[in-house]
């Protein structure tokens, strides 16, 4: 008896831009690999998610990608990147910084769901101070913050981390903190824990910038 072709979860969007945006042609390839009765899953991470054949991934993945759709795993990995929904300045606002950090992270593996945010101006959008990792470009640098958490009787602001970096230290800093969550983190344990446990003076130390 032939084994019956498992579903696997996407999560999909349009890529990392001010506001969450599908166009006509990315909503019609994604109707395309849906079966009458299914339903889509729109998450506050500005994804969306999609189940498809696991025989057919990997041409389903490349069919969205050629639509201008990103695709993402789903499950203990870092997020995309969530975006200010409203801003429309690219450049003042820090557009291709933003780009270029959810590029080097979505996607890796770590002990437990990952959520960082970005927001291109102190107004917050992005809402950076209540997620895991959150960075806030306020005049000409960037300020990182970790440790929020949104839901919860504990559900609190983060904290401010490091201001002022430039792209490159940005970047270097995020990535790092990552892999030392990885390589850290005890199972299923959530970044704001593994922050309380770890000791915010140690990780900093590690992240001499």
């Amino acid at each position: 008896m032939e084994q019956a072709d498992k579903r696997i979860k996407l999560a999909v969007n349009g890529g990392i831009s001010f506001g969450s945006k599908l166009n006509a042609k990315q909503l019609h390839v994604i109707a395309a690999y849906m079966e009458d009765g299914d339903e889509l899953e729109l998450t506050t991470f500005q994804q969306l998610y999609i189940n498809v054949l696991e025989s057919e991934v990997e041409f389903v993945k490349e069919k969205f990608r050629e639509a201008g759709l990103s695709c993402y795993p789903v499950g203990n990995v870092v997020k995309s990147l969530r975006t200010c929904n409203f801003c429309k300045g690219e450049e003042k606002e820090g557009m291709p910084v933003a780009i270029e950090l959810n590029k080097r992270i979505a996607g890796k593996s770590v002990p437990f769901t990952l959520k960082p945010a970005y927001t291109g101006c102190p107004i917050g959008c992005g809402e950076p101070l209540v997620n895991d990792i959150g960075v806030m470009k306020f005049k000409n640098g960037y300020d990182l913050y970790i440790g929020g958490k949104a839901k919860g009787k504990d559900a609190k602001t983060g904290m401010l981390f490091l201001e002022q970096l430039e792209p490159e230290n940005l970047y270097q800093v995020v990535e790092r903190m990552i892999d030392i969550y990885s390589e850290h983190g005890k199972k299923r344990e959530p970044f704001v824990k593994f922050i309380n446990r770890y000791g915010v003076d140690d990780l900093k130390k590690q992240l001499v910038v």
